[in-house]
């Protein structure tokens, strides 16, 4: 078997492989042989069909399958000789089969890029430590309070936090805008859903009342042809409606499944919860920072079919989100897909490198962790083992926070204090 190898542009690789006739034509005679023994033709008994009939009848589509297995099974011999770690399967290019010369083709396929992992030196992050406080606590139940909040209707001028419900229609130079009009549209003022603008001329509005102010669009607002423009709104309140909170009675503190309604456990079931959230975000965070390094120190280069896959993935997700398809332009994902393929080539890198082995009792608890939010956790628990896509993804998931967990505990590590709030952004 005859091998030659050609660099294209990146990393893709042109692998022209040329098959000795002799082998193809030795399987083609035992394949053929092989049928002669167990083919059924009207007139002759089993085994006992004439070599050239059989030949006649089974001899091209015995001629193909041979081909096809040997083309097979030569690309693995060849890209093990030639030590190539293809990215997916290949684009087989086949010449055209000349008597005697046996079968050739070319295998076009990109590769995994060869590197080691540089940086890992020098890695330092900073660890946010933040406590959970009385007024942190106090704020997340005045959160939860808002959440079973009731609007109710009030007979007078809205203010700020109130919710007023308009209609409203925009124009611009007396000709109305796309978009800008809609029919009994709730609006919390402060809230920032709409231009600060609009909102600002929303308070001392009763129910009935009718309103014609200008709005001047900011000039990095998304829709080109209005940036920087000013757009007469009217609008007419039909309703001023303020939020009525629950009290925080044992009631109220059952309805977060604490059977004993007590305050004090509340409040230390809602330390706890922040304090888990606290630490995925430093977590999280700091994850942040040691990927960040590394693709700083490592411009690896990566395989487009990679980023077109992920690409691929990450706009199905997104469609999947919002129950709909993506309207998003071809290539919108290309950046992100990208990115994740150099963070996934580095971190597998990191795996071979250091021969980093996933944890299976840290698989068992990731399993438990992933169960357990279902009615039937055994059930499901026994969906992800019988299910070795599903086993591959929770073990992937393992084998990076092991890498993470090596990588933080090589890294250079200093601490900083900052306020709960502070932290989680609110």
């Amino acid at each position: 078997m005859q091998v030659s190898l050609e660099a294209g542009a990146g990393l893709e690789r042109r692998l022209r492989v040329q098959v000795p006739a002799d082998r193809v034509e030795q399987e083609v005679e035992a394949r053929l042989k092989s049928a002669a023994r167990t083919v059924r033709l009207k007139g002759f008994r089993p085994g006992k069909v004439p070599d050239g009939m059989v030949r006649q009848r089974f001899g091209t589509q015995i001629r193909q399958e041979v081909i096809q297995d040997v083309v097979r099974s030569s690309y693995s011999e060849a890209i093990s000789r030639e030590n190539l770690r293809p990215v997916g399967s290949p684009r087989i290019e086949s010449e055209p089969e000349a008597v005697g010369q046996g079968v050739a083709y070319t295998a076009i396929f990109e590769v995994y890029p060869e590197f080691r992992v540089t940086g890992l030196d020098g890695l330092a992050i900073e660890k946010a430590e933040a406590a959970v406080s009385d007024a942190d606590i106090d704020q997340t139940i005045e959160r939860l309070r808002r959440q079973r909040g009731q609007w109710q209707p009030v007979a007078r001028a809205a203010a700020s936090g109130d919710r007023v419900t308009v209609d409203f229609a925009g124009t611009l130079k007396g000709e109305p805008i796309e978009g800008g009009k809609a029919e009994r549209f709730g609006i919390v003022i402060g809230e920032g859903r709409m231009l600060p603008d609009f909102e600002s001329n929303l308070p001392g509005l009763a129910p009935g009342a009718d309103k014609r102010f200008e709005v001047v669009f900011p000039g990095d607002y998304y829709e080109e042809k209005l940036r920087g423009q000013a757009v007469v709104f009217d609008v007419h309140v039909h309703e001023v409606a303020a939020m009525e909170l629950p009290a925080v009675d044992a009631d109220f503190i059952r309805g977060f499944g604490i059977a004993s309604g007590e305050m004090a456990e509340f409040r230390r079931l809602i330390r706890e919860n922040l304090e888990r959230e606290a630490a995925a975000k430093v977590q999280a965070e700091m994850r942040r920072q040691l990927i960040e390094q590394l693709l700083a120190a490592n411009p690896v280069d990566v395989p487009v079919t990679m980023v077109s896959r992920e690409a691929a993935s990450l706009q199905a997700e997104a469609a999947r989100s919002v129950g709909a398809a993506d309207g998003q332009a071809a290539g919108a994902y290309d950046e992100v897909a990208r990115r994740r393929v150099r963070v996934g080539l580095i971190l597998g890198e990191i795996v071979r490198e250091q021969a980093i082995t996933v944890d299976q009792a840290r698989v068992g608890r990731k399993l438990d962790e992933l169960c357990r939010s279902y009615d039937q956790p055994e059930d499901v628990r026994r969906v992800y083992l019988q299910n070795a896509e599903l086993m591959a993804q929770v073990e992937n998931s393992v084998l990076e926070e092991q890498v993470m967990s090596w990588l933080m505990e090589r890294a250079r590590l200093t601490s900083r204090s900052v306020p709960f709030g502070e932290l989680m952004g609110v």
